[in-house]
């Protein structure tokens, strides 16, 4: 072998090798990549099934149900237009409560539940996650009915 050759053929080794460096690496990310779902669209079936993702929206007032001396809860998460209930059970963190925002990490299980892993919570009052306010700001610009009134026809048009 001429050394051009020897040259080009540890060329092609090196790429062949950086290619599939870059194909164990991108497929660790994806298994590690966490997506943020609105609440309208886990009520219309868009979100990765059968792998973990955020939620975020405020807390439902008059939703949390806590249950007797442990440590499991329920409450619901809206966008101002649907909800979705979430089932924790684990410490909250202490700015969790009704009518704030929240960001909660887990799945949804076969009966429409959202199963979270943890629960994130604003952490002053003027901050809220992006991803909730995009969703917030999406759903809240023509509503002009009070809250109750305008989460009933949530899979509908309004």
């Amino acid at each position: 072998m001429k050394p051009r050759q020897q040259r080009m053929l540890a060329v092609g080794l090196v790429v062949v090798g950086v290619a599939i460096a870059a194909l164990f690496t991108l497929q660790a990310l994806k298994d590690n990549m966490m997506f943020f779902v609105s609440v309208s669209d886990v009520v219309a079936g868009d979100y990765p099934q059968g792998r973990n993702f955020r939620l975020g929206g405020l807390v439902l007032a008059g939703s949390v149900e806590r249950a007797e001396d442990s440590l499991e809860m329920t409450f619901k998460v809206t966008d101002l237009r649907c909800e979705v209930p979430v089932s924790y059970t684990g410490v909250l963190p202490d700015l969790f409560r009704e009518g704030q925002g929240v960001v909660a990490h887990g799945r949804l299980d076969d009966s429409g539940v959202f199963i979270a892993d943890t629960i994130l919570a604003k952490h002053d009052e003027n901050y809220m996650a992006p991803e909730v306010a995009d969703s917030l700001v999406d759903h809240v610009a023509d509503q002009t009915e009070p809250l109750s009134e305008y989460l009933t026809g949530c899979g509908e048009e309004q």
